[in-house]
C-alpha cells in the first residue's frame, strides 16, 4: 500500500471526517474513504461486509424452469396423466418423501439434502401471475405486486437501506449487465463476465485501456494529490455536481476493478469445476469470496429453461449442469471454510403448465419450487405441494409468496428490515 495514500486517508478521517468540519465533506468522498480504509482499527463505523459477514448468492434459472420435473410429485397419478411422454418415472427420482422426489440428475442436491444443507420450498409464486418472461422477471426482481411497477430492485432497496458507506462492490453480478434487482436510488453493485475486462463503464462492458487511464487520472488515485483533497473544502462552481459524480464513479470503479483483478489473479480453486458458463460463474464467485471481496450479494444466472419443445433432453442437460456446478461450488466453499456464511437461493420467473403440450414440451406456467442451500439453512420441505387438479387455467396455484422467501432471507440471514425493502411485511418461513 502506498504509505502516502494511507497517511492521507488517516488525516482525512481524523481531522475532517471525524472533526467539527465533517459536515462539509461531500458524501461521496466520505463513503469512498471509509470504504478504502474500513479495515483500520480506528474506524468507528465498521460494519459486517462480505469479508466477515453473511453472503447471499442468487442463482436465476432463466426461462421458466419446469418445477414438476425438478421436484417430481411421483406419488400423484395426476402428474403421469398430464404428462404421458415427459413425466419422470417414480423409480428414477431421488425420493424425499412418499410423494416427492428430486430429478434423477440432481444427485448433488440430494446429498446436500441428506447432509442437512438444503431447503426445498414448494409452490412459490405470487397472486395474479403473469406469463410474460419480461414482466414476470421484473416482478421477481422488483418484488412488487403484479399490478404495479417500480424501477428499483429489491436488492437495490436493500443496498440503499443497509449498505450506506460500504464498498461499491457490495453487490456483484456475473454477466454483461446488472440485473434489475440491483437498481437503486444510489447506484451500487458491479457487473462483469470476465474480470480482466472489468473497467469503468456505465454499461458494464469492456473499454480500451486508454479510457481506464483517463478515469484513473480523474482522481489521480495513485498519488491523491492536493488538487483532489482540495475539493473537500466545498463544491466547485459550474457543474460541480457532475464533476462530483464523475470523480466518485471513477474512483469507485478503479477501486473495484483493481480489487477484482488482484483477487482473481492470486486466488485459485482447489476444486475441479465442470465445463460450462454456470460453473465458470460460480467458480469466479468462490474465488472472490475466498479472496476476501467485501461483497454481500452475488448474482449469477443459468439460461435455457424455456422448454416449449423436446423438453426431456434439454431439461436433463440443464439439471446436470445445475447440479454439477452447485456441487463444485459447495465443495469449494467448504474447502475455504466459508460454507457456513454463504447462502444460495435459486429462482425462476415462473414454472411450467401442468400438462405437456403437443411438441413434447411445456408452456409458460406459474408456481414452482426453489432451493436454498448453505451451512446455516434448516433442511426440509417447506410449503404445501400445489394441487395438480385444482388449477388456475391450467396453472399451479401458488401457496408461498416469493416475497416471504425474500423476507426470510432479509430478516434472518442479512439482518435487514423487511418493510422498507419489500414495502410491507410478509410471513417468515422457518428454513433459516
Amino acid at each position: 500500500m502506498n504509505p502516502t495514500l494511507h497517511t492521507r486517508r488517516q488525516f482525512l478521517r481524523t481531522s475532517l471526517l471525524g472533526g467539527a468540519l465533517s459536515w462539509t465533506v461531500p458524501a461521496f468522498l466520505e463513503r469512498t474513504f471509509l470504504a478504502m480504509d474500513a479495515h483500520a482499527a480506528d474506524s468507528l463505523i465498521q460494519t459486517a461486509t462480505g469479508k466477515d459477514g453473511p453472503i447471499l448468492v442468487i442463482l436465476q434459472l432463466a426461462g421458466g424452469n419446469d418445477g414438476l420435473n425438478t421436484l417430481v410429485p411421483h406419488g400423484d397419478d395426476a402428474y403421469y396423466r398430464a404428462r404421458p411422454s415427459i413425466a419422470i418415472p417414480k423409480s428414477k427420482t431421488h425420493h424425499l418423501t412418499d410423494y416427492l422426489g428430486l430429478n434423477p440428475n440432481l444427485r448433488g442436491l440430494k446429498s446436500l439434502y441428506d447432509e442437512g444443507h438444503l431447503s426445498v420450498i414448494q409452490g412459490v409464486g405470487y397472486p395474479n401471475p403473469n406469463r410474460s418472461h419480461f414482466r414476470s422477471t421484473e416482478i421477481w426482481q422488483t418484488a412488487v405486486d403484479s399490478n404495479k411497477s417500480e424501477s428499483q430492485g429489491w436488492l437495490g432497496r436493500y443496498f440503499d437501506s443497509c449498505c450506506q458507506g460500504e464498498d461499491p462492490a457490495v453487490g456483484v453480478s456475473i454477466g454483461n449487465q446488472a440485473p434489475q434487482a440491483f437498481a437503486a436510488k444510489e447506484p451500487r453493485g458491479i457487473s462483469f463476465s470476465r474480470p480482466e475486462q472489468f473497467r469503468f463503464d456505465l454499461k458494464q462492458s469492456a473499454i480500451p485501456d486508454a479510457a481506464d487511464e483517463f478515469f484513473r487520472s480523474v482522481n489521480d488515485v495513485e498519488s491523491m494529490d492536493g488538487g483532489s483533497i482540495g475539493m473537500l473544502h466545498g463544491s466547485n462552481s459550474g457543474g460541480g455536481e457532475t464533476l462530483d459524480f464523475l470523480q466518485r464513479t471513477a474512483l469507485d470503479a478503479v477501486m473495484s476493478s483493481d480489487k477484482v483483478l488482484d483477487i482473481t489473479k492470486r486466488s485459485r480453486s482447489s476444486v475441479a469445476y465442470p465445463a460450462g458458463n454456470l460453473a465458470n460463474s460460480l467458480n469466479l464467485v468462490a474465488r472472490l469470496i475466498g479472496g476476501g471481496m467485501p461483497t454481500r450479494v452475488y448474482y449469477v444466472a443459468q439460461g435455457g429453461y424455456d422448454t416449449h419443445s423436446n423438453q426431456v433432453g434439454a431439461h436433463e442437460r440443464l439439471m446436470r449442469d445445475l447440479d454439477a456446478s452447485v456441487a463444485a461450488f459447495v465443495a469449494d466453499l467448504k474447502s475455504q471454510g466459508n460454507f457456513d456464511r454463504v447462502m444460495m437461493m435459486t429462482f425462476s420467473e415462473f414454472g411450467r403448465r401442468v400438462a405437456e403440450n403437443g411438441s413434447g414440451g411445456t408452456d409458460h406456467g406459474a408456481a414452482a419450487p426453489l432451493f436454498v442451500t448453505g451451512g446455516a439453512v434448516k433442511p426440509g420441505i417447506f410449503g404445501s405441494a400445489p394441487s395438480l387438479t385444482k388449477l388456475n387455467n391450467g396453472d399451479l396455484i401458488h401457496g408461498v409468496d416469493f416475497r416471504s422467501v425474500y423476507a426470510t432471507v432479509l430478516s434472518k440471514w442479512l439482518k435487514a428490515p423487511v418493510e422498507p425493502i419489500l414495502h410491507r411485511n410478509f410471513p417468515i418461513l422457518p428454513f433459516i
